[in-house]
C-alpha cells in the first residue's frame, strides 16, 4: 500500500494559534487531526492510507507535546514515519510572553499546566519543556504579529502550497422549497413572467435555450441583469480580499426550475468569464409538482 506523501507536525505553545493552523491546512485539503500523542500517530497514518483525503494531500497534526520524554516521542514518531515514506516537516508556533498573555485573558483561559500557577510562570514551564522540539523543528513562526490572514499566507508559503482559488458558487432554488440557508447574497427572480404557464415551455428547464430566450425577450430581465452584474463587478473586485475562499450566490424563483436556472446560469457564465472560479449548482430543477 502507498505511503501519505506528507505529514505536516504542528507544535508550539499554548496560545500560540496552533488550532488557526491545523484548520488553515485542513481548508487547504489536508486530513486534520488534533491534539495526538505523537506515539500514537505512525499507526494512525497507517490507518489512514486509505483514505482519498489524506492520500491525495496529506495530514496535518497537532501533537501533544508537553510533559516528560515529549521530545523522544516526537523523534521516536518522526523516524518511524519517515521509514515508511512519508515525508515529515515539523512546524513549531511561538508568541511572545505579551501576546500570550493578552490571548489568555482575552479568552478567560487558565494556562493548561494547571491551577494555582500564573499564567507568565505556565508560560515560562512551557517554554522550558518544549526547546528541545523548537530546536528541532524545521519552520519556526512567531505569532505575535501576526493576524489570521498574515499566518495562512506565510505559513501557505512556507509549505510551498498555493492558495486554493477564491470560488463563486451560483445556486438556483425554489422559494417553496425552503431559501438556502448558507447563501451570501439572495436574489428573487419572481417578478419576471413565469415561463412555468407557457405550455411549450413547461416541461423544460432554465437550463434550456428556449427558456433562456423567452426571458431575454423581457425588457425588465434584460435590464435587472445590467444592474445584477455592475453589483457584481463592484463585490467580487473587494470580496476576496476579506480572506473568505468562496462567494455564494443565491437565485431563487417559485420552483427553482426555469428562472432561477437560467439566470444562475446566465451569471455563473459571467462571472466565469472574468477568470474567477465559479461553481454552478441548481438545487430543485428536477424536483416534481408545480415547477416554476
Amino acid at each position: 500500500m502507498s505511503a501519505i506523501t506528507r505529514c505536516i507536525l504542528i507544535s508550539g505553545l499554548s496560545g500560540s494559534g496552533k488550532s488557526t493552523a491545523l484548520k488553515i491546512l485542513e481548508d487547504r485539503g489536508l486530513f486534520a487531526i488534533d491534539n495526538l500523542p505523537p506515539i500514537m500517530l505512525p499507526s494512525l497514518l497507517d490507518a489512514l492510507s486509505a483514505n482519498s483525503a489524506a492520500m491525495a494531500e496529506g495530514v496535518a497534526a497537532v501533537i501533544d507535546s508537553r510533559g516528560d520524554g515529549a521530545a523522544r516521542d516526537v523523534d521516536g514518531a518522526e523516524e518511524i514515519i519517515e521509514n515508511s515514506g512519508t515525508r515529515v516537516i515539523r512546524i513549531f508556533l511561538d508568541a511572545s510572553d505579551e501576546t500570550l498573555v493578552r490571548r489568555y485573558e482575552t479568552n478567560r483561559r487558565r494556562h493548561p499546566f494547571g491551577d494555582g500557577i500564573t499564567i507568565m510562570d505556565g508560560i515560562a514551564r512551557e517554554r522550558a519543556e518544549l526547546d528541545a522540539i523548537k530546536a528541532k523543528s524545521s519552520i519556526v513562526f512567531d505569532t505575535s504579529p501576526m493576524t489570521v490572514g498574515d499566518l495562512r499566507a506565510s505559513l501557505l508559503a512556507q509549505l510551498e502550497m498555493n492558495e486554493r482559488p477564491f470560488t463563486v458558487i451560483v445556486s438556483s432554488f425554489g422559494f417553496k422549497n425552503g431559501i438556502p440557508r448558507d447563501c451570501d447574497y439572495l436574489f428573487d427572480m419572481r417578478f419576471l413572467p413565469n415561463p412555468n404557464y407557457v405550455p411549450e415551455l413547461k416541461k423544460l428547464s432554465g437550463k434550456d435555450i428556449e427558456v433562456q430566450n423567452y426571458l431575454d425577450r423581457i425588457p425588465e430581465k434584460r435590464v435587472f441583469m445590467k444592474h445584477l452584474v455592475s453589483f457584481m463587478e463592484f463585490i467580487l473586485k473587494h470580496y476576496e480580499n476579506t480572506g473568505k475562499k468562496q462567494l455564494h450566490l443565491a437565485i431563487g424563483c417559485t420552483g427553482g426550475r426555469h428562472r432561477s436556472v437560467a439566470i444562475a446560469e446566465q451569471l455563473s457564465k459571467i462571472i466565469s468569464d472574468t477568470g474567477l472560479r465559479t461553481a454552478t449548482n441548481h438545487r430543485d430543477i428536477e424536483l416534481e409538482g408545480d415547477r416554476a
